[in-house]
């Protein structure tokens, strides 16, 4: 029998008092209505850009409390003793994204060393997750990923990018935390995986500092997977890796199309489990020269790798290990987990309301999508409601 038993709600919304399950199960029944999400979303980005008044307000009592942490860290802080509570880490996510400025990029490195510092300071709270698209214009990193031949503009450009990445990576080494960093769209990702590699290369050689983050949905992710892992040990450092399954399936297949070239996303949910799963594998069988994250909502890898955890007879909280799900989604993994002893975060993004709106959108229209998602997490929160006869 597995350890685990992801269908416990009692355990899975522990956490929650009668209030906070009933406006739960509200806000799943609402993100559930596609309609609704497509007008509400437009309709919330309007309002808050044109700063509108109580526009913020409205967000912040709904969408904002299920999936933020707080608009600072100290205002984060309540949700990382309760989750800690519940022997459930942090991993703090500052939510600014596509920025174009000089200006911006600083102001994201500045905030991700503050998180870093932040971190340090306390047991819960292990890494600090960024994106490089918070700390590069977009543009650059594709230019720089497609080779044409760079102006001395570009070039200065591209330098103070890795200068940025640097301070960061630095800082989160001096301080023994670890950075997560995000994969992207396809078509800057070799860029971004050359400047996490120059990092993992630099600060990973006694202990994972960086992470570089494997899509599992792309075709060419596994094999990527294991020749990292091989140059990695040529190299002479321990690789870090993020895995996820990916979350721009849409645009990938759109941008291929435009451009003309193969879709690199599996041709179906069937070849990305099995990816993913294969990478589940050969991460627990080379734990003594890597570690990585099982960054995932789907209770089938969650299940099979504490499976395979327990016929190996790795320990539950093995410091190489790490479970993750997003703050407000899939409680019902995270907290079983942690009653299990499993190391496992939730991914807590904070920010100001107008900043972290975007992740929000997403957020809702992720639960309305093909997956299923607002379903099934309505479904259990249902579930817990008739369990204590509300």
């Amino acid at each position: 029998m597995p350890t685990v038993d992801f269908s416990n709600t009692e355990i899975a919304f522990s956490h929650l008092t009668n209030r906070e399950l009933k406006k739960t199960a509200w806000l799943f029944r609402m993100m559930s209505k596609p309609w609704l999400v497509k007008h509400g979303s437009k309709l919330a980005l309007w309002a808050v850009t044109n700063r509108l008044p109580f526009a913020e307000t409205i967000v912040k009592n709904t969408v904002f409390q299920q999936f933020v942490g707080g608009t600072t860290l100290l205002g984060c802080q309540p949700n990382i003793d309760r989750l800690a509570a519940h022997n459930t880490l942090t991993i703090l996510d500052y939510g600014a994204e596509a920025k174009e400025t000089e200006l911006d990029f600083n102001h994201t490195m500045n905030e991700n060393i503050r998180a870093i510092d932040f971190a340090s300071r306390s047991k819960h709270i292990p890494v600090v997750s960024t994106k490089v698209t918070g700390l590069a214009r977009f543009h650059l990193l594709e230019k720089v990923q497609h080779r044409p031949t760079l102006t001395r503009e570009e070039l200065s450009e591209y330098r103070n990018v890795l200068k940025r990445l640097d301070a960061v990576c630095y800082q989160a080494s001096l301080k023994g935390v670890a950075v997560y960093i995000d994969a992207e769209e396809s078509w800057i990702q070799d860029t971004i995986d050359h400047l996490v590699w120059l990092m993992m290369k630099r600060y990973n050689k006694k202990r994972v500092v960086v992470y570089n983050t494997f899509q599992m949905y792309r075709k060419d992710r596994l094999q990527f997977l294991i020749e990292s892992y091989d140059r990695a040990q040529k190299a002479g450092f321990m690789l870090g890796a993020k895995l996820v399954r990916g979350a721009y399936m849409e645009k990938e297949a759109f941008y291929a199309a435009a451009y003309g070239y193969e879709n690199p996303i599996n041709p179906d949910k069937e070849a990305t489990d099995d990816h993913y799963n294969t990478a589940l594998r050969f991460c627990l069988d080379h734990l003594d020269t890597m570690a990585f994250c099982n960054a995932s909502h789907n209770a089938n890898s969650a299940l099979l790798q504490v499976e395979l955890m327990d016929k190996k007879r790795i320990p539950h909280d093995h410091p190489n290990i790490m479970f993750s799900q997003l703050f407000g989604m899939s409680d019902n993994l995270t907290f079983n987990l942690a009653a299990a002893g499993f190391r496992v975060a939730k991914y807590l993004p904070y920010g100001q309301v107008r900043e972290v709106i975007p992740y929000l959108i997403r957020r809702a229209q992720e639960n309305t999508s093909v997956t299923g998602d607002a379903g099934r997490e309505l479904a259990l929160v249902q579930q817990e409601v008739k369990r204590r006869g509300l």
